[in-house]
C-alpha cells in the first residue's frame, strides 16, 4: 500500500520504535521457525513414509525434495548447466580480449549449440520453427497480428497429442520439461521482437536483424530460466559492450564475489529444506490443519523465504554472467519480508518480468494514461497473461484474480488518500508519524492477502483456503489479531527501506 505522500517524504520513527520492529521481526521469524521445525522432526517418519524424504547433504538431517522447481534446476546444474555457463564466461572473456568484434557471433554459436546439447535437434528445431514464423510475421508489421501469432505458438505447450510427441523425442520426463520451460522463455523473447519490429517500421536490416535475433534467443546464460530482457536492451547493450570490451582484472573481484553471494544463497535454501519440511507438509491438507499456530505462520513464512532464496540463486548466476559480459541485468528479486504491497511485489521480485509487462501490454493498452477503466483493463489482461504464460491452471487463475483485486484497491486507495479533501483532513489532525503509523496498518493487511496469494502460487487453492480459514475464519480473535501485529512490524521495515534505501 503505497503512501499518499512520495517516498521521499515518509515521516521517521523514533529509533527506540524502529529497533522494536526490527527486534519483533526477527523474533517473529526465528520462533515461528522454530515451531515449524519442531513440528517437522515431530512427524518426520510420517513425512518419510509419504513424501519419501531424502538423505541429507549433513549427517542426521533429512531433505526435503518436494519442491519441484528447487529439485529440477539442482539436477540440471550437476549435470550440465554448470558447465555450459562456465563454457560461457570462458568463451567471452577470451573473446573480448583477442578477438572482440567476433564476441556476439561466438556467443550465439555457443549459446545454439549448448541447447543443442540438452535439447537435442528436434527440441532445438521446435525453437527455430517459433522463431521462423514470429520473424515472418513481424515482418508485416502487425502488432495484432504478431501477438495472436505468439500466442498461438505458446498454446502449442498444452496440446495434448504434441505433448505426446515431444516427450517421446526425450529418455526422462525432465528432459522434456527443459523444452517446456525454454519454449516458455524464448516466447517471451519472440513477443518483444515482434513487437518492437511492428513498432519500429523504418527499419529495415533484413539478414542482420535475423542474427540479432539468434543472438537474443540463444543468449546462453538467459536461455533457460530468465531473468527477462527485452530486445532493444538486449541489442543496446551487447553492441556497446562489445565497442567497450577490456582485460579489467576487476572483473574478477568481482566475480569472486558475486559468486560467494550465490553459495551463501544456495547454502541458506538447503539449510531451509534440512530443517523444516515446508513443501512436504503444504502437500497435506491433514498437517495443515494440525499445525500449532506459530507453526503455521513459519510454514508461510518459510515458504515464502524460500521462494526467495530460491529466485536469488536461479537469477543470480546468470545475471552475474550477464554483467561480466557487460549487460545490465534486472535487478535481484528484494526479500519478500519487507513486501508489503502487490503493487511492490510485482515490481522488485521480477523486475525483468515486471518491465516486459508494462512495455508491452500495460501501455500499449492505455495504462493509466487514458482514465481508471482503461487502467483496469490494462492491468487485468496483464495478469491474465501471465496466468496463461505459467500454464492457466485453476489455482493460477485464483492468484492472478487475487493480484488484480490487490493492485487495483491499492492504487484506488491512494488515489482516495491522495485527493485534496482526504489530504487536507489528514494534514490538519494527523501529524506526519501517526500517517506512517497508519499507512503502517494498511500495509499490514495488504501484506497478509500478499502473503495468502502467494500461498495460492506455491501451493495450490488447498492451502490457501485451509490459511484463510485457520487464520481468518477460526482464529478471528486469537491468530489473526497478533500475525497483524507482527506483519505492521514487517511493514514499517518495508517502509523505511523503501524511504531510506541503503
Amino acid at each position: 500500500m503505497a503512501s499518499t505522500k512520495s517516498k521521499g517524504q515518509l515521516a521517521p520513527l523514533p529509533w527506540a520504535e524502529m529497533l522494536a520492529y526490527w527486534v519483533l521481526s526477527f523474533g517473529a521469524h526465528l520462533y515461528s521457525f522454530y515451531q515449524l521445525h519442531i513440528f517437522s522432526k515431530g512427524h518426520e517418519a510420517g513425512l518419510e513414509r509419504e513424501f519419501q524424504l531424502e538423505k541429507g547433504l549433513v549427517k542426521g538431517f533429512k531433505r526435503d525434495p518436494s519442491d519441484f522447481e528447487w529439485t529440477f534446476w539442482t539436477e540440471w546444474a550437476k549435470k550440465s548447466l554448470l558447465w555450459t555457463l562456465a563454457g560461457h564466461g570462458v568463451i567471452s572473456r577470451l573473446t573480448s580480449i583477442f578477438y572482440p568484434k567476433l564476441r556476439v557471433p561466438a556467443l550465439t554459436i555457443y549459446g545454439f549449440l549448448a541447447a543443442s546439447s540438452v535439447l537435442g535437434i528436434r527440441g532445438v528445431s521446435v525453437l527455430l520453427v517459433h522463431l521462423g514464423l514470429s520473424f515472418s510475421v513481424a515482418l508485416l508489421q502487425k502488432s495484432a497480428l504478431s501477438w495472436a501469432t505468439n500466442l498461438l505458438l505458446l498454446s502449442t505447450l498444452h496440446i495434448r497429442p504434441l505433448q505426446e510427441i515431444q516427450r517421446g523425442w526425450y529418455k526422462t520426463e525432465e528432459e522434456y520439461y527443459l523444452l517446456l520451460f525454454s519454449v516458455a522463455v524464448c516466447g517471451l523473447r519472440f513477443i518483444s521482437f515482434s513487437l518492437e519490429r511492428c513498432w519500429s517500421p523504418g527499419e529495415r536490416r533484413g539478414a542482420l536483424e535475423l542474427c540479432w535475433l539468434l543472438s537474443y534467443t540463444f543468449y546462453h546464460p538467459f536461455f533457460f530460466n530468465g531473468p527477462v530482457v527485452t530486445y532493444p536492451d538486449y541489442i543496446e547493450q551487447m553492441q556497446r559492450s562489445s565497442e567497450e570490451c577490456d582485460g579489467d582484472q576487476s572483473l574478477f573481484t568481482y566475480l569472486v564475489l558475486r559468486l560467494g553471494r550465490i553459495i551463501l544463497w544456495w547454502c541458506t535454501a538447503e539449510y531451509l529444506i534440512h530443517v523444516m519440511y515446508m513443501h512436504c507438509i503444504q502437500s497435506n491438507e491433514t498437517y495443515l490443519e494440525i499445525l500449532p499456530p506459530w507453526a503455521l505462520g513459519g510454514l508461510a513464512l518459510a515458504l515464502v523465504q524460500f521462494f526467495f532464496l530460491k529466485y536469488l540463486v536461479l537469477f543470480g548466476l546468470p545475471s552475474t554472467l550477464a554483467t561480466l559480459d557487460k549487460l545490465v541485468p534486472p535487478k535481484l528479486p528484494r526479500c519478500v519480508s519487507i513486501m508489503y504491497s502487490f503493487t511492490g511485489m510485482w515490481r522488485h521480485f521480477d523486475e525483468g518480468l515486471y518491465r516486459w509487462l508494462i512495455r508491452y501490454i500495460y501501455v500499449p493498452l492505455g495504462g493509466s494514461r487514458h482514465g481508471h477503466l482503461y487502467k483496469m483493463l490494462s492491468t487485468g489482461l496483464a495478469f491474465g497473461f501471465v496466468c496463461l504464460w505459467h500454464g492457466g491452471h485453476d489455482y493460477l487463475q485464483y492468484w492472478a484474480l487475487m493480484n488484480w483485486a490487490g493492485v487495483l484497491v491499492e492504487n484506488g486507495l491512494k488515489s482516495l488518500f491522495a485527493s485534496s479533501v482526504i489530504r487536507s483532513v489528514v494534514e490538519q489532525n494527523v501529524s506526519a508519524a501517526m500517517e506512517r503509523r497508519c499507512v503502517g496498518l494498511l500495509c499490514a493487511v495488504s501484506t497478509a492477502m500478499l502473503i495468502l496469494s502467494n500461498l495460492v502460487f506455491l501451493g495450490g487453492t488447498h492451502v490457501g483456503r485451509v490459511f484463510w480459514k485457520r487464520v481468518f475464519i477460526q482464529g478471528w480473535s486469537t491468530v489473526a489479531p497478533p500475525m497483524l501485529a507482527f506483519l505492521y512490524c514487517f511493514a514499517q521495515i518495508g517502509l523505511q527501506w523503501t524511504s531510506h534505501p541503503p
